[in-house]
């Protein structure tokens, strides 16, 4: 539940995005935007299980509602509305309009490319915490340290790749991105019981390959629809992200087994599907850039 309206809130802030900032400064905008959502559930899982140690777990969502309540009042109170793009006129009907942005080539390409992103990320973290117990050795009291530290480490770079993609290129930066996720996922997979520093280091550099894939590739994505149809451009983006999420997280699930010590076998394969996607999303998010660079001549 909470992914489908991360999914909603994050086709809004996206479409408002790129409608406020241009296309050279949407790299720091989307490291900004991107650092904000994933910061929010890396560090809501050390958060969760303080709560529900300390309450249970039925008090996580007393406190989602908590936090949405204030949040909402000062979106309805502060935030104005970016409603130039309603005084084009429309000629399609709204479904006809929604249909018609998924069928252009050139989105559908996009489409993709999001679609295998997100599968590395939905295929390991489901998993994560079982794997870093069972397999790595690491206490179970230890968890919330590991996830509160890559988190507060990704505030701190999300910014910084944002701003590095602006300045380097978005695609180089994502070619940056996707040689140290592959390395990094590698030596995640294959890891044996280490240490708590070991396992925090690397997560944190896996973080670091993860974000500076998808923050350049967000904001080139930005460029691609045009304004009349950036909001469900978005909103499908948006909803590939949480259909090829479930289709990972499944295919996951028939991959690895538990064993009977608790620790998770076949978790290295899911790290050469990660690789393959990447490599894959690497090649269409090549001829995206072209697209988006003879559109800005």
């Amino acid at each position: 539940m909470t992914g489908l309206f991360g999914g909603v809130i994050g086709s809004v802030v996206l479409a408002i995005t790129t409608d406020l900032f241009p296309f050279q400064m949407r790299g720091r905008v989307m490291g900004v935007v991107q650092t904000a959502f994933s910061a929010s559930q890396v560090l809501g899982i050390p958060t969760g299980l303080y709560i529900a140690n300390l309450w249970n777990w039925h008090m996580t969502f007393v406190a989602i509602v908590l936090i949405a309540i204030p949040v909402g009042l000062i979106i309805i109170v502060y935030m104005r509305p970016v409603s130039g793009h309603l005084a084009l006129k429309q000629h399609d009907s709204p479904w006809r309009h929604l249909t018609g942005t998924v069928l252009v080539p050139r989105y559908a390409m996009a489409f993709a490319t999001t679609a295998f992103l997100v599968t590395g990320g939905y295929m390991l973290m489901p998993f994560g915490s079982v794997y870093t117990v069972n397999n790595l050795g690491i206490r179970l009291s230890d968890l919330p340290t590991v996830y509160l530290v890559s988190g507060a480490f990704t505030i701190f770079t999300g910014p910084l790749i944002g701003r590095a993609s602006d300045a380097f290129g978005k695609f180089r930066t994502f070619i940056f991105g996707c040689a140290l996720s592959i390395v990094m996922v590698l030596v995640y997979t294959h890891l044996g019981r280490v240490s708590l520093i070991t396992v925090i280091v690397v997560t944190v550099l896996m973080f670091v390959g993860i974000f500076s894939r998808m923050i350049p590739s967000q904001a080139l994505m930005s460029a691609i629809p045009e304004i009349t149809k950036r909001g469900s451009f978005n909103a499908v983006n948006a909803s590939v992200q949480q259909i090829s999420g479930g289709i990972a997280s499944v295919i996951a699930g028939v991959v690895i087994a538990q064993g009977p010590s608790g620790d998770l076998q076949r978790f290295d394969r899911l790290g050469y599907v990660v690789v393959a996607t990447t490599l894959v999303s690497l090649g269409l998010m090549y001829f995206i850039q072209r697209t988006v660079a003879e559109a800005h001549r």
